[in-house]
């Protein structure tokens, strides 16, 4: 054999061994890569319970504060009626108040024995005004 056809056939065989090397180690990082994303899927699968329990949590604390928004909304339409219902009372008191002032003024212009300027609103009639 020549030196020549012995060193193609070992250039042929070292090509071989090489690219049968790098197919084995191609191989390898593969499985390894699987195995790599079969693990991150079992750790994703384990936690997505957990992720879901959070994210119910998350829901029912956010329907809890709708409700409280509805109620504390309800509860100042409330408190602006009643507030409003409380300005109309202060409004006939005060008509009624004046009302009844003029009453007593009218009373004290009738009675004779009535001193002027002197308010007897709440005394009995029955009663002189100097004694208790």
């Amino acid at each position: 054999m020549s030196t020549t056809i012995l060193i193609v056939i070992i250039v042929v065989a070292a090509v071989v061994i090489l690219l049968a090397g790098v197919w084995v180690l191609m191989r390898k990082r593969r499985e390894h890569q699987r195995v790599e994303a079969q693990g991150l899927r079992d750790r994703a699968a384990e936690r997505e319970i957990e992720v879901a329990q959070r994210e119910a949590r998350a829901e029912e604390t956010a329907a809890k504060s709708r409700a409280a928004k509805a109620e504390g909304e309800a509860k100042a339409a409330q408190a602006e009626q009643l507030a409003q219902q409380a300005q109309l009372h202060h409004s006939e008191a005060a008509d009624s108040r004046t009302e009844l002032d003029k009453q007593w003024e009218r009373a004290d212009k009738v009675d004779p024995d009535s001193k002027s300027g002197e308010k007897q609103q709440g005394a009995d009639p029955e009663q002189p005004s100097g004694s208790p």
